[in-house]
């Protein structure tokens, strides 16, 4: 049965009779028992970035961490090596997830500081999973491999990872605390131009120059970029334009990114972009494929009532979590997006470098390493943690997070 299907009543009674307070006493006590784990486990991912589906490291030092700490765990879990899963209290109750990321950027490292993604989480559900039995229900610590690029959450979801999930969350670190990230849809797309090589001085008119197909294209979708809606974007680079001046390329490639604030909306605006690539194969005698990557990354729907559950909590942890504004909010994609649309679901912010610093850069990524990020490790933890608990002991809450996700579906 999808999440979508369920009825909102189902999994919500409180089964267990621990008190909330007594329950946070707890959460509070392991966070603090795990912080030089969890402040060496972000260093250690740090210091070896991985790419998309590549985080044999990261892996194995979060799963090592929850086996340390009497955790069963599947690794390589939904036919993703890099992936893991570990549920702990009891499947009778509500299920909450708290979402792991640890790949890095090529280049740049944790420039989006994955490793406080990831150490922040496993700190969260190990300290839940201390009283999820005794308030009746069950944590479970998910690992997501290839946030980058790769959408790990979004094969995590077809293979039936929150398919029993009653809500999931993570926190992102950022310039500010912040209740939400602005996160659009994506999804990138490969064209490839085809044409005829000749020589350039000797018989230029024998050739059919597909660099000139991909120029051509690329400056279509620089015009189109005047008509298109102010949440949406579109970005590509050449990946392949020839191998000398006097050979007229036969062969040209373009990688291209393609987001609007909606997946409906993203749907018309790929059709456009096409177009305007197409056309410029047509204008130089030139074949293009197009290949769109799957899978596309969602927009995200935050559930308020889980934010103000989550924020509430930030605040006593010391935090102060803004909401976004016009011009000054964060803007990206993400595969919790994904998440998002399979169960009621939240991507907060967590301040870790000065305040107009962007994530993606160099500037960011040393800051993930630093005194900052550790102080981010900890308290997200700790608001997480504190956020599941609550979650875990209100049927009420529960069902007002229930709510809203129905009502945005």
């Amino acid at each position: 049965m999808s999440q979508h299907d369920r009825p909102a009543s189902e999994g919500l009674s409180n089964l267990g009779g621990m008190d909330v307070a007594d329950a946070k006493n707890i959460v509070r006590a392991e966070i603090e028992r795990l912080t030089p784990a969890l402040l060496d486990l972000s260093h250690t991912i740090h210091a070896n970035p991985e790419l998309n589906f590549e985080e044999h490291h990261a892996h194995e030092a979060l799963t090592g961490v929850l086996e340390d700490n009497g955790i069963d765990v599947t690794r390589g879990a939904y036919d993703m090596p890099t992936a893991f899963d570990a549920r702990v209290g009891t499947a009778d109750g509500p299920t909450v997830a708290v979402l792991c990321e640890y790949d890095a950027l090529p280049g740049i490292g944790h420039a989006c500081g994955h490793n406080i993604i990831g150490s922040a989480g496993l700190g969260a559900g190990i300290a839940v999973a201390k009283v999820a039995k005794a308030l009746g229900g069950r944590v479970a610590i998910l690992g997501t491999p290839a946030e980058e690029g790769g959408g790990g959450k979004e094969f995590m979801v077809r293979r039936g990872a929150f398919d029993d999930v009653d809500l999931a969350m993570m926190v992102h670190p950022a310039d500010r605390d912040l209740r939400t990230f602005h996160a659009i849809a994506i999804q990138q797309l490969h064209v490839t131009y085809d044409g005829q090589a000749a020589h350039a001085a000797a018989s230029p008119h024998r050739g059919r120059n597909a660099l000139d197909a991909a120029v051509l294209g690329y400056n279509a979708v620089a015009a189109l970029r005047q008509h298109i809606r102010p949440d949406e974007r579109i970005h590509g680079i050449f990946t392949d334009a020839g191998d000398k001046p006097n050979i007229v390329p036969s062969r040209a490639a373009a990688e291209w990114y393609v987001r609007s604030h909606k997946m409906a909306s993203l749907e018309t605006l790929k059709e456009r972009v096409q177009r305007c690539l197409q056309g410029g194969a047509d204008a130089s005698g030139c074949e293009m494929q197009a290949e769109w990557i799957d899978p596309p990354f969602y927009d995200m729907i935050d559930n308020h009532p889980l934010l103000d559950v989550y924020v509430r909590n930030a605040m006593d942890v010391g935090r102060h979590p803004l909401p976004s504004e016009e011009g000054s909010m964060v803007v990206g994609s993400t595969d919790m997006g994904n998440v998002s649309y399979a169960v009621p679901s939240i991507h907060p912010m967590i301040k870790v470098a000065p305040e107009g610093t962007p994530i993606h850069t160099p500037e960011f990524e040393v800051y993930t390493g630093r005194e900052e990020g550790d102080r981010a490790v900890i308290d997200g933890a700790l608001t997480l943690a504190l956020t599941m608990v609550d979650c875990l002991a209100s049927a009420e809450t529960r069902e007002e997070i229930r709510a809203a996700f129905t009502a945005a579906a």
